[in-house]
């Protein structure tokens, strides 16, 4: 893309003559004078002024950016006094590969020269070789630019197949805040399609112009003379000769020495890796889960005691989590937002997802990465009031102040009910992000400073941003597409260890996020209990169950759903079950109740809310609904499978009880057995008409007839029994 653009060189000239010479003289001594006054007494010795000297490396790296921006911060945090510590960034005659530098890289680290909490530095660039590609954003950035025989600033555009306008308005950013370099050579350095020009104007004067700004001074006949300093089409090449004429270097030096003499200093320290931070030494948080108040303090007591070696000087937290609670959110975000020594980063990285107030954990760190498919914001486990949210105010226009993001966006993400819109001013072009209300409301004059606003678009925020969406608001600093990428970005060599060497609580932890396998134990545990119901007396079965339900409460209570409430609850439902199954049988109030008390027991230990409050609650609580049905249904499942099944397997055959044979039920339950009799002869000793008595031996039992009338004192034969049932017949004499 081609912007056309230039504008004039600071107040559109260059003064010629005497008042060049009274100009330039005016210069060199005001150079002279803000080294000598501006700077801080450096350590140990009062009085003397001594400047630091860090190499910067070509290209730069992610990991260098984080080292450099960490040594500049504690420099910075170090400066006593009301005065200025000079630093010189110096970039070698041999620097090569420019090109490769990422933008990003570049521009991370340009935004934390000019930001405010490097105010106490006074840093000045020192070219000594030829430089490309956006390793020349960074010079931009500088207080002051002094430049070696050698040294050039050649196309930034370099590496780019195709420079974004988000790229070139960057580059306009970062130049407008320091205005060591003017409009028209950004413009030019960056796009290379634009002409540069140092036009004699024909009133007198010189000046830099480029695109329209060229044309038009063209067209009213205002050049005497030109010097094109790039071509269309020709990437621009800012020489050391070129840099100084322009009074974009202050000087051309050669040594440090003369870097040292020119501002003022005593002498130059190198800065080695070690000397201000050390490497960075980092562990890993992961925030995985519910945040709750025992996780919380958990990760803090954990957090803590890497710090009192004094070693660790780096925290990387990976978040995943529907959040929990605003206020340990906040608390935690109030911590990361600003690390005390020995701690210099907390970098962040969303692995999935930071719904509700887990957002606003993963905003207080810095930088923020998401990875693909992330989401940051949305409905979360907390359904946050506004009132929550006024509560928590201070500390979120601290997060905002501290990592430099728009507090109205950080409050949007929490507060569903309040609508930011980005507001362009009318004048200047600049974005604002902010409520109808905040416009204007800490002005003298209200109504004139919401007349330089223009209101445009909301900004959708209730069902969270994508990294896209995120990236382009200013609320993350980019994209990682593996927690190694991350690990670099923040300064680290490799993915650091775990914040803790609890290693069966890590694993616990990351299969308690399983639905699939928190169904399994209570289906299990379930089916284990009405096994038990079938067996006699507690045994193998009974152990299981109980295993299963312990292990199920103990993988919900390190996920932070799990309180002791829930526990009790489910508890009682399952004694309430055991006395229905083996004190009192039935299907009573017992049975009823327990299975209630178990369900609910069930449904609250996979949720952190009572009551759901939005849509991301009603599908939690839907889906525990479904979890504690489906596993309750072992109990049937349980006992089909123990009548079917067990019988048949040998090793477990002991466990359910065998169903009797009818016959021999039928059997025991007669009061007495005759089986004996049939076919045994016997006198009847009263008539049978058709029933009586009769004898056989010693013993006389009631009997019937077969139908036919036999009197007392014959003989008979037991035909049939039946039960208690004895029919006989007359035996024949003959």
């Amino acid at each position: 893309m081609r912007l056309q653009r230039g504008c004039c060189l600071r107040g559109s000239s260059l003064p010629s003559g005497l008042s060049g010479f009274i100009t330039s003289l005016v210069i060199v001594l005001g150079w002279s004078s803000w080294g000598v006054t501006q700077d801080a007494p450096g350590p140990p010795d009062a009085g003397v002024q001594r400047g630091v000297l860090i190499d910067v490396p070509v290209p730069l790296t992610e990991a260098a950016t984080s080292r450099l921006i960490g040594q500049l911060q504690s420099l910075g945090e170090n400066v006593t006094g009301e005065g200025r510590r000079t630093v010189v960034l110096r970039y070698a005659a041999d620097a090569a590969g420019g090109s490769e530098t990422g933008f990003e890289s570049a521009l991370r680290f340009a935004r934390v020269m000019t930001s405010p909490e490097l105010r106490r530095l006074k840093l000045v660039s020192w070219v000594e070789g030829e430089l490309d590609g956006h390793s020349t954003l960074p010079i931009l950035a500088s207080d002051v630019l002094l430049v070696g025989p050698r040294g050039a600033i050649i196309d930034a555009a370099s590496g780019e197949s195709l420079m974004d306008e988000t790229i070139v308005l960057s580059y306009q950013a970062i130049a407008e805040r320091r205005a060591v370099f003017p409009p028209p050579v950004v413009t030019a350095l960056v796009d290379p399609g634009v002409e540069l020009t140092l036009v004699d104007q024909v009133g007198g004067g010189q000046t830099l112009a480029a695109g329209e700004d060229l044309r038009r001074l063209r067209d009213a006949g205002d050049v005497l003379r030109e010097e094109v300093w790039s071509a269309p089409a020709v990437p621009l090449r800012l020489d050391a000769r070129r840099l100084r004429s322009a009074r974009i270097a202050a000087q051309i030096v050669g040594s440090v020495e003369e870097v040292a003499e020119l501002l003022g200093l005593a002498d130059l320290d190198p800065l080695t890796a070690g000397r201000v931070e050390g490497e960075s030494v980092g562990v890993l948080l992961e925030v995985i889960g519910s945040i709750s108040g025992n996780r919380s303090r958990r990760w803090q007591s954990n957090l803590a005691a890497t710090l009192e070696s004094g070693n660790v000087n780096t925290w990387l937290v990976v978040i995943d989590s529907h959040g929990g609670s605003l206020v340990e959110s906040a608390t935690l975000a109030g911590w990361f937002s600003q690390p005390s020594p020995p701690l210099r980063t907390v970098g962040g990285v969303i692995r999935g997802e930071a719904r509700g107030d887990a957002a606003l954990v993963a905003l207080a760190c810095k930088p923020l990465l998401m990875t693909p498919g992330s989401t940051l914001g949305g409905p979360g486990a907390d359904a946050i009031r506004p009132l929550q949210v006024a509560a928590q105010q201070e500390l979120i226009a601290q997060v905002a102040r501290e990592t430099r993001r728009p507090e109205a966006l950080i409050r949007g993400l929490l507060d569903r009910q309040t609508a930011v819109y980005r507001y362009t001013n009318r004048r200047t072009g600049g974005i604002r992000y902010a409520s109808e209300e905040e416009i204007g409301r800490d002005s003298e004059d209200p109504e004139l400073e919401r007349d330089r606003w223009e209101r445009g678009e909301r900004i959708e925020l209730t069902e969270g941003l994508s990294v896209d969406d995120a990236v382009a608001l200013g609320l993350a600093d980019g994209r990682t597409e593996s927690l190694e990428s991350a690990a670099r970005r923040v300064g680290l060599l490799e993915v650091p260890p775990p914040v803790s060497d609890r290693r069966l609580i890590r694993f616990v932890e990351q299969i308690g996020r399983s639905q699939t396998l928190a169904f399994f134990l209570l289906f299990l545990g379930f089916v284990m209990l009405s096994s038990e119901a079938s067996a006699p007396g507690v045994g193998i079965p009974g152990f299981i169950s109980l295993l299963c339900f312990a292990c199920f409460f103990w993988i919900k209570f390190l996920a932070g759903t799990a309180e002791w409430l829930e526990m009790l609850a489910f508890a009682i439902g399952l004694l309430c079950i055991g006395i229905e199954l083996f004190v009192v049988p039935g299907f009573g109030i017992f049975g009823i109740g327990g299975l209630a008390l178990t369900m609910l027991g069930v449904v609250l230990m996979s949720q952190t809310f009572v009551i759901p409050r939005n849509a991301y609650q009603i599908e939690i609580l839907t889906r525990g609904i479904w979890i504690a049905l489906g596993s309750a249904g072992g109990l049937i499942v349980g006992v089909a499978l123990i009548r079917a099944m067990l019988p048949h397997v040998p090793l477990f055959r002991g466990l359910a009880m065998e169903t009797p044979d009818p016959a021999t039920i039928d059997t025991k339950e007669r009061l007495a057995d005759f089986a004996n009799l049939e076919g045994r002869q016997g006198v009847a000793t009263t008539p049978l008409r058709p029933s009586g008595k009769a004898r056989f031996d010693e013993q006389i039992v009631a009997v019937v007839s077969d139908g036919t009338s036999i009197g007392a004192g014959e003989a008979v034969r037991v035909a049939e029994v039946r039960g208690n049932r004895i029919v006989v017949e007359r035996v024949e004499t003959g």
